[in-house]
């Protein structure tokens, strides 16, 4: 059998050598995966990841000398592009999310739970890499074509109702363009210069960066539950307070989201409106 056209490079990191061990033997198996590297504490994951740069980091959080997000702080701007947590521990779930964590598995995990995890992690890598392709495009025929057409290539635009507020969304693919209706995004997520509309199981990369789109997007249906996520206010089916003054909401699919502590309010008198 050929050898695939892309390999995504991985780093293991973990204090732990069985669990190394089956990380690494699962991830040999996968033959778009190449570890390239292995960490036996926090300060070895950031010496190897900031030299080998990875694709993909899988990522203890408990371990001597630095936790998991410990590493990714001291990594800056040379965190990897997908970041998966595997730990024995739960109550750290929230806030890798919080961090852009592709995922969150907990030890002992079955080789099921960890392939889904890494087809996960691979669809997202795929998509930003077609994404950045995309980009690279557009940026070349920006100087050859006028703003309006250079500006559909890099991205997708939105059709608006007589309100001004977006109706739908229209998200390329290579050759394809998929029109996406407000009223199935469930929620909204934010990506760097693009956001990630989650509609059920699916999710579409828009370029659009979280601040633009908010303005198009009707006030009295979508609120702004964090910095990097808009909720659409009929999804909503429970709310959690949390100690610290924030919390989460629990979406009709079973979803949750994190709520900042300075949105919680505004939250509540949105969700008192419908």
């Amino acid at each position: 059998m050929p050898e695939p056209a892309r390999q995504y490079r991985a780093v293991v990191a973990d204090d732990e050598p069985a669990a190394r061990e089956v990380l690494t033997d699962f991830l040999d198996e996968v033959s778009m995966i190449s570890v390239v590297g292995e960490a036996r504490n926090g300060k070895e994951a950031v010496e190897v990841v900031r030299r080998l740069a990875p694709d993909l980091l899988f990522l203890d959080v408990q371990m001597p000398d630095r936790d998991g997000f410990g590493v990714l702080d001291a990594l800056g701007d040379h965190v990897p592009r997908g970041v998966i947590f595997v730990t024995a521990h739960d109550e750290h779930a929230l806030r890798a999310f919080e961090v852009h964590a592709l995922d969150y598995i907990l030890k002992p995990f079955g080789r099921p739970r960890f392939e889904a995890a890494v087809a996960r992690a691979v669809r997202r890598l795929e998509a930003d890499d077609a994404w950045s392709l995309r980009r690279t495009l557009a940026a070349m025929v920006a100087d050859r074509r006028t703003p309006a057409v250079a500006a559909t290539l890099a991205g997708a635009t939105d059709s608006a109702g007589t309100s001004g507020h977006a109706r739908r969304f229209a998200v390329r693919r290579n050759e394809r363009t998929v029109l996406v209706n407000v009223d199935d995004v469930d929620w909204i997520e934010a990506d760097g210069d693009y956001v990630r509309l989650h509609t059920g199981a699916t999710v579409h990369l828009l370029a659009t960066r979280m601040h633009s789109l908010e303005s198009r997007l009707d006030p009295q249906r979508f609120h702004r539950i964090h910095r990097s996520t808009i909720v659409r206010l009929q999804r909503v089916r429970e709310m959690r307070r949390s100690d610290d003054g924030g919390g989460i909401v629990v979406l009709e699919n079973g979803v949750q989201l994190r709520v900042a502590r300075n949105r919680w309010a505004t939250l509540e008198a949105a969700l008192r409106l419908e």
